[in-house]
C-alpha cells in the first residue's frame, strides 16, 4: 500500500518536533497505522532559517496554500498558530478533500463549528488532540474513553505559564512581576504574556473540553476569564496557612440551569492531587457519573510532548482513511445532529465559596460591620484569620473564607464592604472549589 503523504504548515517548535517524532519512530508508527507516513512538503516563513529538525527530502515553500492545494498530499498538519489566516488555509485544505490535524486551540475554539461542518460535508476529518494540554490525551479520553459516562464537571490546570508563576510564588515567596520576568527569560511566557496570565489561552482550551464533555457547540465568546496578575505573595501564603493552594483553574460544570464555563484563580484544598501539580505541568480532573473522578497529568507544552499528540492524531486519521465517514468518531464526541445548545451561565448566577482578603482599620467593631453586610446577603463565614500587626491603631489585614453563595450576592456584599470607612482599598476575592 502506498505511503500517506503529509504536508506541514509551520516548522517552528511544534512543527519540527512533529517531523522529528515522525522520522525517528517511522517504523513503529507504520506498525500502528498500517501504512507508511511520509512528510513530503512544508510551508515556512523563511527558507534559509536554521531549524531543529532535518528537512532533507521535504519540499519547502513559503506559501501555505501551495501545501493545501497539492493533489498528492492526503493530510495537512496546521502548526502555524494564529486564527484568521490559519482558518483560511484550513478551509482551503478541507475544501480540497484533505484531512487536517492541528495544535491550534484558538482556531478550534473560535472557528471549530464552521470547520467541523465543512469537514463533515467533504467527508474528511479535523483532528485536534494537541490543541489542549500538549501531550496529555485528554480529548481522546473524554471523547472515547469516557463515552459511557455523563460528564458532570471538569477542572483543569491547562496553562503551564500561569502554573509556573503561582508555583514559584508559593515555594519562594516571590512577587508576580519578578516570576513573570523569569518565565519570559526561560521561554515559558511570550514577550506579551496576556494570553497566558489573563486566562485567554486556558479559556480557548476549556471551551473545547466543555463542548466534548457536554455535547454543546463551541462558545468561546461566552467563557468567563479572570487572570492572575492581582495575586500577591501574601495571598499565596495565607491560602497555604488555611490548607489551600492557589491555581489558575479552568472549570466547566453542567447544571440543571445550564453550563458553567469559567477560568480564574482558585483556592483548592491542598489534599487534592491537582493542587499538587506544580511548575509548567498540566492536569485535568474529570468527573463522570459511572467512573467517578479521573485525573490526567503530563507536559502541557513543548516540542515533542505536543508532537506526541499531533502524530497520534495523524495515525488516527490514517487508520480512518478507508472508513465510512459516518462511522468515524464525531469531532465533538456527540453526533452533529445531537449537539444541544445549552445556555452558558452568567458568572453572576454561579455558586462558589470565596476567599476574601481586606485591609481594615484596627479597632473594635470592624468585623461586626463586615459580617453584618455578609449576613444581609445570606453569606455565611467558614473561617476567619487576622494577621498580627506591630502598632496598635494601624491597618490590619484580615482573611475570610465563606460558604457557597451566588456571585451576584457576593458582588453586592463587596460593594457595600468597600464603601465602609474602616475598609481600605478593594477587597481581594478569589473563588474556591473543593473538587469533591
Amino acid at each position: 500500500m502506498k505511503p500517506v503523504k503529509v504536508g506541514v504548515l509551520g516548522l517552528g517548535t511544534v512543527g519540527c518536533g512533529s517531523v522529528n517524532v515522525l522520522t525517528r519512530n517511522a517504523a513503529e508508527i507504520a506498525r500502528r497505522a498500517g501504512r507508511q507516513i511520509e512528510i513530503s512538503m512544508a510551508a515556512v516563513r523563511d527558507l534559509e532559517r536554521p531549524r531543529i529538525c532535518e528537512t532533507e527530502g521535504i519540499r519547502l515553500t513559503t506559501d501555505p496554500f501551495e501545501v493545501a492545494n497539492d493533489p498528492d498530499i492526503d493530510i495537512v498538519l496546521e502548526l502555524m498558530g494564529g486564527t484568521e489566516f490559519a482558518r483560511e488555509v484550513v478551509v482551503q485544505a478541507l475544501s480540497q478533500g484533505k484531512h487536517v490535524v492541528t495544535a491550534n486551540k484558538a482556531l478550534i475554539a473560535t472557528h471549530g463549528n464552521e470547520l467541523f461542518e465543512l469537514a463533515q460535508e467533504k467527508g474528511v476529518m479535523v483532528a485536534f488532540e494537541a490543541a489542549v494540554a500538549g501531550g496529555i490525551p485528554i480529548i481522546k479520553a473524554i471523547r472515547e474513553g469516557l463515552a459511557a459516562n455523563q460528564i458532570q464537571w471538569l477542572a483543569g490546570i491547562i496553562n503551564g505559564t500561569g502554573n509556573f508563576i503561582l508555583t514559584e510564588m508559593r515555594d519562594k515567596g516571590r512577587a508576580f512581576d519578578d516570576v513573570l520576568k523569569e518565565a519570559q527569560e526561560l521561554g515559558y511566557a511570550e514577550a506579551d504574556p496576556t494570553f497566558d496570565v489573563e486566562g485567554i489561552d486556558a479559556a480557548h482550551k476549556l471551551t473545547i473540553l466543555a463542548s466534548i464533555a457536554f455535547g454543546i457547540p463551541l462558545q468561546f465568546d461566552k467563557a468567563m476569564t479572570e487572570g492572575i496578575t492581582k495575586i500577591t505573595a501574601e495571598d499565596v501564603s495565607y491560602a497555604e496557612e488555611l490548607g489551600y493552594r492557589i491555581k489558575h483553574l479552568g472549570v466547566a460544570r453542567k447544571t440543571e440551569a445550564g453550563v458553567e464555563l469559567r477560568v480564574h484563580p482558585t483556592l483548592i484544598p491542598e489534599r487534592q492531587l491537582i493542587a499538587n501539580v506544580d511548575g509548567v505541568m498540566n492536569a485535568v480532573l474529570v468527573m463522570g457519573d459511572a467512573v467517578g473522578p479521573t485525573l490526567y497529568y503530563g507536559a502541557g507544552a513543548g516540542d515533542e510532548p505536543t508532537a506526541s499528540a499531533v502524530v497520534a492524531d495523524t495515525v488516527d486519521v490514517v487508520r480512518a482513511l478507508t472508513a465510512d465517514p459516518e462511522n468515524r468518531v464525531p469531532h465533538l464526541a456527540f453526533q452533529p445532529d445531537a449537539l444541544k445548545d445549552l445556555p452558558i451561565l452568567s458568572i453572576d448566577d454561579i455558586e462558589t465559596a470565596y476567599y476574601l482578603r481586606m485591609e481594615v482599620e484596627d479597632r473594635s467593631g470592624v468585623l461586626a460591620e463586615i459580617t453584618r453586610i455578609l449576613g444581609e446577603e445570606e453569606i455565611s463565614i467558614e473561617a476567619f484569620m487576622q494577621k498580627d500587626i506591630e502598632n496598635e491603631g494601624s491597618r490590619a489585614p484580615i482573611v475570610l473564607l465563606t460558604h457557597k453563595t451566588e456571585e451576584g450576592r457576593m458582588n453586592r456584599a463587596l460593594s457595600a464592604i468597600e464603601a465602609l470607612d474602616c475598609v481600605y482599598g478593594s477587597v481581594m476575592r478569589i473563588r474556591m472549589e473543593t473538587l469533591d
